[in-house]
């Protein structure tokens, strides 16, 4: 008669909840994109106000699923606006130059 040892069965792992985590499905994501897709195919169909309804939903559920992204654009948005206005005052200096350099050039001109 043969012997056969028989070995242990492994170990299974305990999941960590990081894992269970990374698995579970993105419920909001999946209607927010589906309620997107479906007021882009409504605006194409000529009926814009359930259209726009639908988009201002999807679009409310996109922002309920992206909200650290969204506090983080929050906190940016300021920094944004002052660059906005350095560049706008720069536009505004060179277009008061070229004012006085065009009224210069117009006196200049009409002797």
């Amino acid at each position: 008669m043969v012997a056969v040892p028989l070995s242990e069965p492994a170990k299974e792992s305990p999941t960590t909840p990081d894992a269970v985590e990374s698995e579970a499905m993105n419920w909001i994501g999946f209607a927010a994109g589906g309620t997107l897709v479906a007021s882009g195919l409504l605006l194409l169909a000529g009926e814009r106000r359930a259209g726009v309804v639908a988009a201002a939903s999807g679009t409310a559920l996109a922002l309920l699923d992206q909200q650290q992204t969204l506090h983080h654009w929050w906190e940016a948005l300021p920094g944004y606006i002052d660059q906005v206005q350095n560049v706008l005052n720069k536009v505004q200096d060179t277009v008061n130059e070229v004012a006085a350099k065009r009224e210069d050039l117009h006196r200049i001109l009409a002797r």
